[in-house]
């Protein structure tokens, strides 16, 4: 069903792509948009259990695409440095394939809500309550479950290159002790 990536030697494992996901602040999901085009947007997001979880607003372009096709790509990208002079770039990157549910319960809410705080405000969890109990009140958010059906992630030549120096120079450090 899913394409099998072609440079199979660039191919991160399922552990570390999950990895990435879940170490990013933000990705780009995309949609299936209006008038067949497609819809990509930067999302900050929480990764757990095989799903990748936002918020967003009760209406507009993301959620009515949604309800028109549930099946949503998810892309990360962990690096991308510039190399100019080998006219290319270094970089980790990640998509994800999956169907998109619209969350709409109150315990579905805080459930996510509360993921979200705990990531990026795990500091402030009075104020992440506080909001959400708002918002909630309010009637001002959904949440958006993304249920992962395949996930690859990939990474430049060069940093396969940098990756096999460096375990090369962690063993020579290994056998020298």
């Amino acid at each position: 069903m899913f394409r099998s990536m072609r440079r199979k030697a660039r191919q991160l494992s399922a552990a570390e792509s999950e990895q990435i996901i879940r170490d990013a602040s933000s990705g780009v999901r995309a949609v299936y948009g209006d008038d067949g085009y497609p819809y990509a947007v930067s999302v900050s997001h929480v990764y757990t259990d095989g799903k990748i979880v936002f918020h967003c607003a009760r209406e507009g372009h993301k959620i009515d695409s949604i309800r028109r096709n549930e099946k949503v790509s998810f892309c990360v990208i962990a690096r991308d440095d510039v190399l100019p002079a080998e006219r290319t770039t270094a970089y980790i990157s990640v998509i994800a394939f999956g169907r998109a549910r619209i969350v709409e319960d109150e315990a579905g809410l805080r459930r996510i809500a509360g993921l979200i705080g705990e990531k990026f405000s795990h500091d402030y969890p009075e104020d992440c309550l506080k909001e959400t109990d708002e918002v909630i009140a309010h009637n001002r958010m959904y949440c958006v479950e993304i249920e992962v059906d395949h996930i690859t992630g990939k990474c430049a030549k060069e940093v396969m290159v940098e990756r096999k120096r460096r375990q090369h120079m962690n063993m020579g450090v290994l056998q020298h002790r």
